[in-house]
């Protein structure tokens, strides 16, 4: 597998201590063995060790104090959740700081475990951007295979076995963690209706008739994906509506090759109606890897009118608007949702469409069309949020 130079930015050794989430196979191991060569690792994916802080998680203050260590990683930290009690006296009394990485928050929070009182910053990685891979990205490898790194970079069938594999172990580990092991089935089932919908709207009531639960259940599961760090919402702008707008939010997988596996499609090729919904996967992906990584803070909403125009990310306050259209040709009907935003919403400061059009170019009322290389220019240059 490469290793591309990931854009994440953590802290010196020593200097803080943070929080490093990420999905599985995002390359957090990988990233820490290269940002923090020989430093002291400990693996809670290792059975041995993982038994030894599990009866005895205060055994980590007497091997800090006795080998006088002053940085410490601890690899699927939410593993054991009891250490995190060990590393805030370690961070109070001994000055010790850590990098604390793992796949889900979940377990820590369900045990009320200790987060360590806004001491531990809070860093995401995602998969692979195409900034971090460079001119020679593929993006329909990309869309097809996904972000993750042993996915992106997997060779033909192989990349169709580690899908199945990827998906099998969180099903595994992660759902069968969650105490849902007699559910797997139904929880199977509603994963595939999910990666269905990636991208749209959530209709909880839907997808609780077609999997024969509740819709309070498929709640619970949609709140399961978002913790293990498999997907996120996207709730709805409505601030000061004029007209009637859509309330409900959207949900988008962590990642369109895993979505596109569950969903059991097959390839997705340019010019497909299932090509448009992964790059508007793709373009959220590289919206949210720039905004973690950069430290922006940005709040991401989508805009619909009950009629059925919508716009695809709201940026902040309307402080940029962007339409994702996977075509290589704009026409003035792509641009009627932004339009339509502009008379709802006249204080909407910059307006853009991601497409696969390589015209870059300016409509008559400041519209930007942007080719999807150009988009990922301004978008990680920091001229757009």
């Amino acid at each position: 597998m490469d290793n591309y130079a990931r854009l994440i930015d953590l802290p010196e050794p020593g200097t803080e201590t943070c929080f490093l989430w990420g999905p599985r196979q995002s390359g957090k191991s990988t990233l820490l063995r290269a940002t923090f060569p020989g430093a002291e690792s400990i693996d809670l994916l290792r059975p041995e060790v993982f038994r030894r802080y599990m009866q005895n998680p205060e055994i980590l203050i007497e091997e800090c104090r006795r080998d006088r260590k002053r940085f410490v990683i601890i690899d699927e930290v939410q593993k054991v959740p009891a250490l995190l009690d060990a590393v805030h006296w370690l961070i109070e009394n001994e000055g010790v700081s850590f990098v604390l990485c793992g796949s889900s928050a979940r377990k820590v929070r369900r045990n009320h475990a200790n987060l360590l009182g806004g001491r531990g910053i809070r860093y995401e990685l995602f998969g692979l951007s195409a900034a971090e891979i460079g001119p020679d990205v593929d993006l329909v490898r990309m869309l097809n295979q996904g972000y993750l790194p042993p996915l992106y970079t997997a060779n033909g069938s192989r990349a169709r076995a580690l899908l199945d594999a990827y998906v099998s172990q969180y099903l595994q580990e992660e759902i069968a963690a969650e105490g849902l092991a007699r559910s797997l089935p139904v929880f199977g089932e509603f994963l595939a209706l999910a990666a269905l919908s990636d991208g749209e709207m959530v209709n909880y009531t839907t997808i609780a008739r077609d999997t024969g639960v509740s819709s309070q259940t498929i709640r619970g599961y949609f709140e399961i994906l978002e913790d293990t760090l498999l997907g996120r919402f996207l709730p709805a702008y409505r601030r000061r509506p004029k007209r009637r707008t859509v309330a409900a939010p959207k949900f988008y997988f962590l990642d369109a090759g895993v979505a596109g596996f569950l969903a059991r499609r097959g390839a997705v090729e340019p010019g497909s109606e299932l090509f448009g919904k992964a790059f508007e996967n793709w373009v959220f992906h590289e919206l949210c890897c720039y905004n973690a990584y950069r430290r922006r803070y940005a709040q991401f909403h989508y805009w619909r009118l009950s009629t059925g125009t919508e716009v695809d990310f709201l940026i902040n306050h309307i402080d940029c608007a962007i339409e994702v259209k996977a075509s290589t040709r704009i026409r003035p009907d792509h641009l009627k949702g932004l339009r339509e935003l502009s008379r709802e919403h006249p204080e909407t400061a910059r307006r853009v469409v991601v497409s696969l059009d390589e015209h870059d170019r300016t409509s008559e009322d400041g519209i930007e069309i942007l080719h999807w290389r150009r988009f990922l220019d301004v978008l990680w240059s920091g001229a757009l949020f």
